[in-house]
């Protein structure tokens, strides 16, 4: 399972409506305690992928280490990569399978312009097939 807050939910979002119509990309950092998975910081990375971006994302390997140098760096696991799907469903594709590892999580967010329709998380299973890993939005606490 995915903890998120809603500030987290925030850059989420703002970074995938600033990246409309093209596919944005990022990574969540956090903690894992057995199948919980606590996101404390995303990284927001630049979709390098060449071509169509509407369609597809890439991260370059320079942002890779230095999303892994950071983690380090700050008592933190990388715990998977989230991207938008742009009037698409949330719902991985066969790209998404065959580029993913099997650790991490990876989270999707369906969006149209200036909307947010859904979020859903994915993981690997041991035959590299994806499987639904649940999101649970954690309310913020107003001081």
């Amino acid at each position: 399972m995915i903890h998120l807050n809603e500030q987290l939910l925030d850059a989420l979002k703002n970074d995938a409506f600033h990246s409309f119509p093209d596919e944005c990309c990022g990574f969540m950092l956090g903690k894992e305690n057995g199948e919980e998975r606590v996101i404390e910081q995303i990284i927001v990375v630049n979709n390098c992928k060449e071509g169509d971006k509407r369609r597809r994302f890439e991260i370059s390997p320079s942002d890779y280490l230095n999303a892994e140098r950071y983690a380090d760096e700050n008592q933190l696991q990388l715990l998977g990569v989230y991207h938008s799907h742009p009037n698409h469903p949330s719902i991985p594709s066969e790209h998404d399978r065959i580029a993913a590892q099997p650790y991490f999580s990876y989270t999707i967010l369906s969006v149209r312009e200036n909307e947010l329709v859904s979020v859903q998380s994915w993981k690997l299973n041991e035959q590299f097939q994806f499987e639904e890993e649940k999101v649970l939005i954690l309310k913020s606490i107003q001081a």
